[in-house]
């Protein structure tokens, strides 16, 4: 099993969090499976590396960064029974400084341009090494299939709206023909399931649960790959389950209270529906956060966003586009722009409530001072 990058969400996970990595790590080996972990662009280095020379009993090979000694980026995984099954080149997610040096003077297109070849460069480098060694175990009567890693925005991918932009260096985005002939291409960071550059030989597995609700409508798999020889035969997705309920509600008041009304007879030991609630209301609505507590008071729910709808957000965009300033009081503008915010969780909705008292306040002093010095003159 590869896991390409992104183990933790954090550089310092918690605890409980390294709990589970090490559990899983355990649980894995009563299947007698080895485990690939590559670091990813949320990982810290360190925090891998600690535990890599005891995961490394535990047939876990660890790869967090391209700055360790380079022959130990390309290894050959054995199978079930201890032989030798693939040859990786294990690639984690790629720092600048590892694999290239500032020239100064560089401009910008220059930089992105060196930089690209020099990932391109480090793809190449493990790939000659992993022929050397598919030569060696050829010599022993073994085709072994050539396996390359990645944790990296691949150009052309669609993104959902957790995955956090990554940069390497000022690389936006990397090209497919950068990659080497390898025969599996297998990636980490983006997080909905697809094909690169429409080779099925490269591909994103996706993550193994949504991690932000526009991905709910993605059905989360692992890939399942098969070889006959060095030739690959098979390539099968395999449904992972949500074990967590999620919804996206969208609509008026009235909408959304309809939508809500079957919770109203769930079970109290059922896990709670994780919500995000999209408001399309032509009012301002000051009390939102109330009115949506009210609702879903009792309901096995948690409300995780709450937020206006972007249609409402573009309504208003319009309609203050069309007015002029003398249609309008220096009131009414300050209202408008307050009613275009939006705050995803109850803690920002409860802070904002304060904050924007607040400012509402400031506002009218000040207002009133310009008002007074504007009588004055």
């Amino acid at each position: 099993m590869i896991i390409a990058g992104d183990i933790f969400d954090t550089g310092t996970p918690p605890s409980y969090a390294r709990e589970m990595y090490n559990q899983f790590v355990v649980d894995m080996q009563t299947l007698n499976c080895v485990l690939v972990v590559l670091g990813g662009n949320h990982d810290s280095v360190s925090t891998l590396n600690e535990s890599r020379q005891i995961l490394a009993c535990l047939n876990t090979f660890v790869v967090a960064s391209t700055g360790m000694a380079i022959d130990e980026q390309v290894f050959t995984l054995p199978d079930k029974l201890g032989q030798p099954g693939a040859i990786l080149c294990a690639v984690p997610f790629i720092r600048a400084r590892d694999v290239l040096q500032s020239v100064a003077g560089e401009t910008g297109l220059q930089k992105r341009q060196a930089l690209g070849d020099a990932i391109k460069q480090h793809y190449q480098r493990l790939y000659q090494l992993a022929l050397l060694e598919q030569q060696q175990h050829k010599a022993n009567g073994l085709d072994l299939p050539i396996i390359a890693t990645g944790h990296l925005t691949a150009l052309g991918v669609s993104q959902s709206d957790s995955v956090r932009d990554i940069y390497i260096g000022t690389l936006d985005g990397f090209a497919a023909d950068g990659f080497p002939p390898a025969d599996y291409i297998a990636l980490g960071h983006i997080h909905k399931p697809q094909v690169v550059a429409k080779a099925e030989h490269i591909r994103y597995s996706g993550s193994p649960i949504p991690l932000s609700f526009d991905e709910l409508g993605t059905q989360k798999q692992v890939m399942v790959v098969e070889f006959s020889g060095a030739q690959l035969t098979c390539l099968t997705p395999m449904a992972i389950p949500n074990f967590q309920p999620m919804a996206v509600i969208k609509g008026d008041l009235a909408a959304i209270a309809k939508a809500l009304q079957p919770f109203e007879n769930s079970i109290e030991t059922d896990l709670a529906c994780w919500l995000c609630l999209e408001v399309d209301s032509q009012d301002y609505l000051p009390d939102l956060h109330q009115r949506i507590q009210n609702m879903t008071q009792g309901l096995n729910v948690d409300v995780l966003q709450l937020r206006r709808s972007r249609n409402e957000r573009r309504q208003l965009l319009n309609q203050m586009h069309n007015e002029t300033l003398a249609e309008l009081s220096p009131d009414d503008v300050f209202e408008k722009r307050l009613a275009m915010e939006t705050f995803d969780t109850d803690e920002d909705q409860e802070q904002a409530q304060v904050t924007l008292k607040e400012v509402r306040q400031r506002f009218s002093q000040i207002w009133s001072e310009v008002e007074h010095q504007g009588a004055d003159v």
